[in-house]
């Protein structure tokens, strides 16, 4: 007679052996995937702060990163000036994080489009720096006298005159917190002549921060 297998017997098809796998995969789940893209979305998006002013609450702009509208003002050369000096503050303060968004950047180049992994693993890397990074360019908002959803705008056409795709992991961060798959599918989408012509004296420094949009900053 074929003997009956015990409880902690480990196989699969046991009760206890598949709870333990799930137990196992779920851990894994929290720790390889939503823990470090709540980590990210905590640093991208730190908590508001609220001051009176006359009876009056303010709240902090947080619109960076945000979807463009879709009516907004053509590009100055002020516009692209100010939104220079701000990537440089963002992409020092992103220290060496920077390195392995550099890594996915260039498989997007090439036509790459990147993976669930790649997007956790390059949020994982930068979950320690993004805080610093939204902070610097917060200050540097400040400093320019530019609001975050005119930055926003103003990247938008960068990026089209870079011909950078239209793909950003600050957004795909928050679906997979809200339990969705993100949607990574880059296009491209063509700039004006006016676009090219203002962005042209600053191209070589953007190509080379241009990675920094993927975060949304």
């Amino acid at each position: 007679m074929r003997p009956r297998r015990g409880p902690g017997c480990g196989c699969l098809g046991c009760g206890g052996g598949g709870l333990l796998v799930l137990a196992l995969l779920g851990a894994l789940a929290w720790f390889v995937v939503i823990q470090p893209v709540r980590e990210f979305v905590a640093g991208l998006n730190p908590p508001q702060t609220q001051s009176q002013t006359q009876g009056q609450t303010t709240t902090p702009d947080q619109t960076a990163g945000t979807t463009p509208t879709a009516n907004a003002a053509p590009l100055t050369q002020s516009d692209v000036q100010k939104f220079v000096r701000i990537r440089r503050d963002v992409r020092a303060a992103l220290g060496q994080s920077f390195t392995g968004l550099q890594s996915v950047w260039a498989e997007v180049q090439a036509g790459q489009t990147p993976n669930l992994l790649q997007v956790v693993n390059v949020l994982r890397q930068a979950g320690s720096s993004i805080g610093k990074a939204r902070t610097a360019q917060d200050a540097g908002l400040a400093r320019e006298k530019m609001s975050a959803g005119r930055y926003a705008e103003v990247r938008s056409g960068v990026n089209r005159a870079l011909g950078v795709p239209d793909i950003d992991f600050a957004q795909a961060a928050q679906a997979i917190q809200n339990g969705q798959l993100p949607n990574l599918d880059s296009t491209v989408t063509a700039a004006s002549a006016r676009e090219k012509e203002l962005v042209a004296p600053f191209r070589k420094e953007l190509e080379l921060t241009a990675a920094v949009g993927l975060l949304g900053l």
